[in-house]
């Protein structure tokens, strides 16, 4: 077995995960808006959680990633998004 830098010669043989470059959807889709009143649109944007998604997750810019977090801001104080992931039966 040949040892290069603690690495045994097979593991330099694995695949390396390959990342596709992310692009934000609301740059490249000019009509598609984004609005506290659509809820559909925001959960994609959300974890199971709650919390929203990071930029490194969505892909989005960071014009928009800031405006994204308004609109889902919004529609948690209007009861259209939770705060949480639970619901009223997990309690």
């Amino acid at each position: 077995m040949d040892y290069q830098n603690g690495y045994g010669s097979e593991q330099s043989s694995e695949r390396r995960y390959y990342v596709r470059p992310k692009f934000c959807q609301f740059c490249a889709d000019k009509h598609l808006t984004m609005d506290y009143k659509q809820a559909d649109v925001l959960r994609r944007f959300v974890t199971e959680e709650g919390k929203i998604r990071p930029r490194r997750q969505t892909g989005t810019c960071a014009k928009h990633q800031r405006s994204l977090a308004g609109a889902i801001k919004r529609a948690r104080h209007i009861a259209l998004l939770p705060y949480t992931g639970r619901s009223e039966d997990d309690r």
